[in-house]
């Protein structure tokens, strides 16, 4: 299944040790208030506003991760 709105290409890449610091740092950005809301964003089953797909970029490329969007 094509997935553009999800951004599990570029988690998948994250080193472990920096997986909790990323992830408080999109909910943090994006404003989310339950864990399920970033599950739903991590694996595109909703579509990010421009303003949180900007946001997202920012903290994987904070740490070089440039290939972000897809499965």
């Amino acid at each position: 299944m094509d997935n553009r709105f999800s951004f599990k290409k570029g988690w998948n890449q994250l080193p472990q040790a920096k997986v909790p610091e990323a992830r408080e740092r999109i909910i943090k950005a994006l404003g989310l208030q339950v864990s399920t809301s970033f599950y739903y964003r991590l694996y595109g089953k909703c579509e990010p506003k421009v303003s949180e797909a900007q946001a997202i970029e920012e903290i994987f490329h904070s740490y070089g991760i440039t290939d972000i969007w897809g499965d």
